[in-house]
């Protein structure tokens, strides 16, 4: 390539956009350069939304909190507007309802309580986006009482989460013995393996079988994969695939599901109270992947790449070749490798979405959360899914077999919250 050129650099999945910079020039690779982010219809439900993922970049919260917060918005939004509209049943118990009250008013109200009790410090910045509400819906007895109503089911929503086990110290326990060497850096989040999910019977409900062991031949073939193509000196992945693995940090795994939902809601033109619970049920199900999935993830406890191809000749398989020097290209998460976070997000998000808007092409785009510049594009939920597990073999950070049973964990999430929770009443 020369200098300042651009090019289209085909990825199979999704379409792969990569900067190059050479004697200062900057060249955009796959997309065109964007002034600013995806537009969309807004609505009081995706404008809450962009604010509560504004208000946590600001205190650099993500991983597991990050979802847990989202989840207690949306679902305190849903429940306001269905208290007024009554098109779904609401997922907080005792919740009267008000049909006199402003649903907008309502759902705004509810979204601002959830986000200054977890936020304070961002006051500025939700009393803002209040204030842009409160132009929108004309002052009156309504208005008064849909804010009523959000303060009160916000309250609900909150202090039943209290409860959550999310907050209960880090008890942690490396298994180790006397005098070997473990990671000091404490694992992210594992109180989660023991949190109280949402609607869900337990956090064990779809937990799955074992991981493969270490002497099968399945266990074979997804470490020589991601030993070949996951390594920080691969020569088998292709520069489009080390864009994608670029292009996927944490933060943009979990805006892209909802930037899916927005674009396709916007287009299908969905109302307020089927927006509502659409990312209601989008949220608590992603909230859920990280209870369920670290039930899984420190039940077993499984090593990760990094650990498993340095030590390959300690497994009792005699088609994994050891690698003393091996890196990843992407840092190695500090949570155990199986199931695959990024498989079961895919599984959940994806069945939710299917649900409302079914399993043909739906198209939109994903920007990144840093770089507005950066954005790639895809046809349906499912191939954007498709590039959130390979990206995960390509960064040497997973197994295939992990990702695939995340996946179906995810599947299983989804449809037990879609058989039991904010159905139709009307």
């Amino acid at each position: 390539m020369t200098e300042g050129s651009v090019h289209i650099a085909p990825m199979g999945r999704g379409i792969t956009m990569k900067l190059l910079r050479r004697s200062g020039i900057v060249a955009i690779v796959g997309l065109t350069l964007l002034s600013g982010t995806t537009l969309v219809r807004a609505d009081v439900i995706t404008d809450w939304t962009q604010t509560a993922i504004d208000v946590m970049k600001a205190v650099n919260v993500a991983g597991n909190p990050w979802t847990r917060s989202l989840a207690m918005m949306q679902v305190s939004m849903s429940d306001s507007v269905n208290a007024v509209e009554d098109r779904y049943a609401r997922f907080t118990p005792g919740i009267a309802a008000d049909p006199n009250a402003s649903a907008e008013a309502a759902a705004a109200a509810a979204a601002r309580e959830i986000l200054m009790r977890q936020y304070p410090g961002q006051k500025a910045r939700i009393d803002a986006a209040f204030a842009a509400m409160l132009e929108k819906v004309p002052d009156s007895p309504a208005r008064a009482a849909g804010i009523a109503l959000g303060e009160k089911v916000a309250g609900a929503v909150f202090t039943d989460r209290q409860n959550d086990q999310t907050n209960v110290p880090d008890t942690y326990r490396p298994l180790t013995r006397p005098g070997a060497w473990v990671p000091t850096t404490s694992p992210a989040f594992s109180q989660y393996a023991a949190a109280k999910p949402w609607g869900m019977k337990a956090a064990n409900q779809f937990r799955p079988a074992a991981p493969p062991k270490l002497s099968s031949a399945l266990y074979a073939r997804d470490y020589n994969e991601t030993k070949e193509f996951g390594g920080l000196k691969s020569v088998k992945r292709t520069d489009a695939q080390s864009d994608a693995v670029r292009f996927w940090t944490q933060g943009n795994l979990f805006v892209a599901w909802y930037r899916a939902a927005e674009q396709i809601s916007a287009r299908k033109g969905l109302g307020l109270a089927d927006n509502a619970r659409l990312f209601a049920l989008l949220s608590m199900g992603i909230a859920n992947c990280y209870i369920l999935d670290w039930d899984a993830k420190f039940t077993y406890q499984f090593w990760r790449p990094l650990t498993a191809i340095r030590n390959g000749d300690q497994d009792g398989n005699d088609a994994t070749e050891r690698d003393a020097g091996w890196l990843p290209l992407n840092a190695t998460p500090m949570h155990p490798e199986y199931p695959s976070q990024a498989g079961i997000n895919a599984g959940t998000a994806m069945r939710i979405l299917e649900s409302v808007f079914g399993t043909g092409p739906e198209s939109f785009t994903v920007t990144d959360v840093a770089d507005v510049r950066l954005q790639r594009r895809f046809d349906s939920p499912a191939q954007m899914a498709e590039e959130h597990k390979e990206v995960r073999v390509w960064g040497g950070i997973h197994f295939r077999n992990s990702l695939n049973v995340g996946e179906a964990m995810g599947r299983k999430l989804g449809d037990y919250l879609l058989a039991n929770y904010l159905k139709p009443v009307r």
